[in-house]
């Protein structure tokens, strides 16, 4: 699957280079019609097949691209645009339109493609990422908090975060600390701007340990059923020295709880080279010790058991776990 910025980059072609590669207007035409070629805007076009192995938002990251080879004047990607050239996830979101920013209202009216946000834009917010211009993390993450939906929004703000702090196997919390104290300071002078007290509580809320956009809503969901906030990557001693981390500890009920997002059963670079039966025996082991180890309970989901609130609650009342 295609996943980095410079394969989206080929993978996004111009009317001008498939011409000079052979199309003509009348094969570009018929291939848009038939599906086979994707058409993000006039002019840009990407194969079908490839666009349909993508991520919801890699497919906007190669959106973000055919705009910005088209784009002129200082406007910058912005928002759930800017967030994909960061590695953003954006959960549960429909992304149509790319988002741009400007601080001059000069030229500002919007392409049925493109939303375009007249704001304040010092030097300062405004960053690079695989030679696009876009609003810095910072900004970026400011700017998404205060207008997402809140399970997206914690999701944004957990992943900011790690991307700051994680270290590989070490966790820096010297960064986390300045991280905060930045965002922070950005949503105290922010004053009563819009989303502002949401904001302020995603901010508090966020936890750069939560690793998947998963875990992130589950962690915002045992939050809302009234379970005390979890311990994130618990490690629990394995056999012959091993450590086994899991995602929740839950302390308030002695249980601990783990997010299983399919990719981690169906990517072969995940599996290591395991089967998916070796995987399924493995996982088993592993919980099986756990058990046996701590004698709390253990529960296991999925991104269907998190669509709601209630839909965990049922999921956890499944095994016995309940809030206190």
């Amino acid at each position: 699957m295609p996943t980095t910025a410079p394969v989206l980059a080929q993978l996004v072609r111009s009317r001008t280079d498939l011409l000079q590669n052979g199309w003509t207007d009348r094969r570009i035409t018929a291939s848009v019609r038939d599906g086979s070629l994707f058409a993000f805007r006039r002019g840009w076009f990407m194969a079908a097949a490839d666009r349909n192995r993508l991520w919801p938002e890699q497919k906007h990251h190669a959106h973000v691209i055919a705009v910005a080879r088209d784009a002129r004047g200082p406007a910058v990607m912005s928002h759930s645009s800017a967030a994909v050239l960061w590695g953003l996830p954006l959960y549960a979101m429909r992304l149509v339109r790319v988002h741009m920013t400007t601080a001059t209202p000069r030229r500002i009216s919007s392409a049925p493609d493109v939303f375009r946000h007249v704001a304040p834009l010092p030097a300062a917010d405004v960053a690079v990422r695989g030679g696009i211009r876009c609003t810095s993390l910072a900004r970026t993450v400011f700017d998404l908090i205060r207008t997402l939906p809140l399970t997206t929004a914690v999701a944004v703000a957990d992943a900011a975060e790690r991307q700051m702090a994680d270290r590989q196997w070490e966790w820096d919390l010297d960064a986390v600390v300045a991280w905060r104290r930045g965002l922070g300071q950005r949503l105290s002078e922010a004053g009563g701007a819009r989303g502002i007290r949401q904001a302020r509580w995603v901010a508090d809320f966020a936890d750069g340990r939560a690793q998947l956009p998963g875990e992130s809503v589950s962690r915002l969901h045992l939050r809302r059923l009234g379970f005390a906030d979890p311990e994130l990557q618990v490690p629990v001693d394995g056999p012959d020295g091993t450590v086994y981390f899991v995602d929740f500890g839950l302390a308030d009920v002695r249980s601990f709880g783990e997010f299983d997002g399919k990719t981690k059963y169906l990517d072969e670079a995940q599996r290591s080279e395991r089967t998916l039966e070796q995987v399924l025996l493995d996982e088993k082991q592993r919980e099986d010790w756990i058990r046996g180890r701590t004698r709390w309970g253990f529960a296991r989901w999925g991104s269907e058991h998190i669509s709601t609130p209630a839909a965990l609650a049922a999921r956890l009342s499944a095994f016995h776990i309940t809030p206190p």
